[in-house]
């Protein structure tokens, strides 16, 4: 996990090391080293990679004192982002920068790091992993801590001149952890497939294989291996309702960091390493994120021009269209007065929200169906009869994960259809549901792809992904969570056409209510630099910042003109209110999951989106329906677009809030 754009410390400075190999020792466990041979062993034989662990690491009474000084002298800020959730320190390399006053506060913690960067301990580890040398001088280390419902979501630590990743536990010695709380370092198993041009890709699975549950003074570490040391940190479990165990609070705190490479000057320094390692990694990351064996694929449907399926009148739909619309359709969304004021705020924000969407009749046939499939763990989505390849969950893991099932676009509607087939089958495919849409958004489209989608708690989400094409693209996602609690505004329906109409205004310039719990699973819409690479949008360590309050709010988005943003190093960090540089947090719209809410976002090129993994303490799963429309001649004869440089025309900054600066955190209990 990437904590930052600087390198890492390079213990070089006025306050040098001043620990000899022999007291370096003295601060280990007395069986670590005379085990040495025992633990290369277990190292060597491990699966689903090579990984160790040894238990006992450091002297126990020196670890105790290293957690006092933390506890008692060291801040915590939380920190989150698509990829994890977190509170974090800085980076402990930089103890050398403190002033002496400081450092006579953590004389422990100084202790543990300039023994776990000495000479005896770097051979140690070196031998073990059969890694080759390690720089003493170049540390990369910090203390996370995972509270409840925090995470880190699978990556493979690929990042510069890393070769070895460890984590050494400092959870609480007197309260000794269990697995059922969650916290555990989950390893993924990789697969090497041939692709189309014959070169070979390892693709991981989207399940784990090993999981290594925290204790106190246990070191966990693995050489870092491109495209195959996948790993994630398994979500701290919130306790349940009636639960009166003293556990502590469930505080996992950890020193994470990394071993790199020798540097100039050092045993071991291999001139060009650094190159070769950070080119072979490039290529690992270009196979790794080449779509061939991703899933889902998507399947598309080309989309005839709504104005050549007009009947004779110039009317958009004939009465028996109307009547078969209505069978899902909440009919006040097929009256002119309201179908002319989605149109009117679409226009004006690229987004539209529409509560109540589908008749309240199917709707009510909807929930019986969804909520006993709700409570089934492990979760799964029905197929349609004989289709059952249409069903699967979204891979690889460092990109998405999630289940799927895709429409098979020949269905013919039967009477024993279930509602999601009625919608998944037969509605969003169906021509007439694409020239609704054609009439409340103003677009015209040249084709779609569909699918349903379960996000299960406790395991699933989309990491952040940008949309690339030249052209605009309509999102939809109708909204069929059946459980509460996950933040969004109940939108009441209107009798009346009129006060409907009214209703769609209001509701699309308005915020919703803050989450009661924060469980995840909302789709957020974010602003990408104007400069961005691509190469780290997919599985990036270090994730899209999110600012704090933007789970719990919505506003315009993608396809309105907005701020110039200024490029930072870091392609995938976002810009937060409060930083300094302007009030624009990056916040374009957020989607939190929702029962019969349709929503209808027009993406530009670079706008970044995912869906924030759903916690476990989540009272269901996340359910919904989407669908992707290819816009047709976008901004051609009407003044909307700009034909030289795509930018769109709306209010793409509207109805923002500031975003909360991030607070330290002083969670520990006594």
């Amino acid at each position: 996990m990437k904590r930052k754009t600087e390198e890492p410390h390079k213990a070089n400075g006025s306050k040098k090391r001043a620990i000899s190999d022999g007291d370096a020792k003295d601060c280990f466990g007395k069986d670590v080293f005379s085990k040495q041979s025992t633990y290369t062993e277990e190292y060597a034989n491990s699966q689903p990679y090579k990984h160790g662990v040894i238990q006992g690491l450091i002297d126990p009474a020196l670890l105790r004192k290293v957690r006092d000084e933390i506890k008692e002298h060291l801040h915590f800020t939380p920190k989150e982002t698509d990829i994890y959730k977190i509170h974090q320190s800085g980076d402990l390399a930089n103890l050398d920068g403190l002033d002496n006053s400081s450092l006579s506060r953590l004389p422990s913690l100084l202790k543990l790091r300039d023994a776990l960067y000495s000479a005896p301990f770097r051979e140690y580890i070196s031998h073990v992993s059969h890694s080759g040398p390690v720089s003493g001088r170049k540390t990369d280390m910090a203390i996370n801590v995972y509270t409840p419902t925090c995470h880190l979501l699978c990556h493979d630590d690929v990042i510069g001149s890393r070769r070895i990743s460890y984590i050494l536990y400092l959870t609480d010695p007197d309260k000794p952890w269990k697995a059922e709380w969650g916290g555990g370092l989950r390893l993924y198993p990789t697969t090497k497939l041939k692709s189309k041009d014959g070169t070979e890709a390892i693709v991981p699975s989207p399940d784990f294989s090993v999981t290594l549950p925290p204790a106190f003074n246990q070191l966990s570490f693995f050489a870092i291996q491109p495209g195959e040391s996948f790993h994630d940190v398994e979500e701290v479990y919130t306790r349940k309702a009636g639960d009166t165990e003293d556990d502590g609070g469930r505080v996992r705190m950890a020193i994470s960091g990394w071993f790199h490479i020798p540097q100039p000057g050092e045993e071991g320094y291999e001139a060009g390493l650094e190159e070769k390692l950070a080119e072979r990694s490039s290529l690992n990351q270009l196979q790794s994120k080449a779509d061939e064996f991703d899933l889902p694929v998507p399947i598309w449907k080309e989309i005839k021009d709504a104005a050549e399926t007009e009947d004779e009148d110039g009317a958009p739909f004939t009465d028996k269209e109307i009547d078969w619309l209505l069978q899902f359709i909440n009919p006040n969304y097929l009256t002119p007065d309201t179908v002319e004021a989605i149109k009117e705020s679409f226009e004006e924000n690229s987004v539209a929200t529409l509560g109540e969407f589908l008749r309240p009749k199917f709707a009510a046939k909807l929930r019986e169906y969804i909520e006993p499939l709700d409570k089934e763990s492990p979760g799964s989505l029905p197929a349609l009869k004989g289709k059952s390849d249409r069903v699967g969950v979204a891979r690889p893991p460092h990109k998405h994960r999630f289940v799927y099932r895709q429409p098979t676009l020949k269905a013919k509607e039967k009477d024993g259809d279930s509602p999601l087939d009625q919608l998944l089958e037969h509605l969003l495919p169906s021509p007439l549901f694409a020239r609704w849409l054609a009439l409340v958004t103003g677009l015209s489209f040249s084709r779609a792809e569909f699918m349903a989608r379960r996000f299960r708690r406790g395991l699933d989400y989309t990491l952040a992904t940008s949309y690339n094409e030249p052209e605009p693209q309509l999102e939809l996602c109708l909204g069929i969570t059946p459980s509460p609690g996950w933040g969004a505004d109940e939108i009441e329906i209107e009798e009346d056409a009129e006060a409907l109409a009214k209703s769609v205004r209001e509701e699309n310039s308005k915020p919703p209510e803050p989450e009661a719990e924060p469980v995840g699973g909302y789709e957020m819409y974010m602003a990408g630099d104007d400069d961005d690479d691509d190469d780290d949008d997919e599985g990036s360590n270090h994730g899209v910042d999110i600012p704090q309050g933007a789970a719990s709010r919505s506003t315009s988005t993608g396809a309105g003109q907005r701020k110039e943003r200024k490029t930072k190093s870091d392609p995938a960090v976002y810009k937060s209110a409060g930083d300094g540089e302007d009030d624009d947090d990056g916040v374009l719209f957020n989607n939190a999951a929702s029962w019969n809410t349709l929503t209808l976002v027009l993406r530009d090129t670079g706008v970044m989106k995912f869906v924030k993994f759903v916690s476990e303490s989540a009272r269901g799963d996340r359910w919904d329906l989407v669908g992707n429309f290819a816009v047709r001649d976008y901004g051609d004869g009407d003044g909307d677009g700009d034909g030289e440089n795509g930018e769109m025309v709306g209010k793409g900054e509207g109805g923002e809030e500031e975003g909360g600066e991030e607070e330290e955190w002083k969670g520990f209990s006594d």
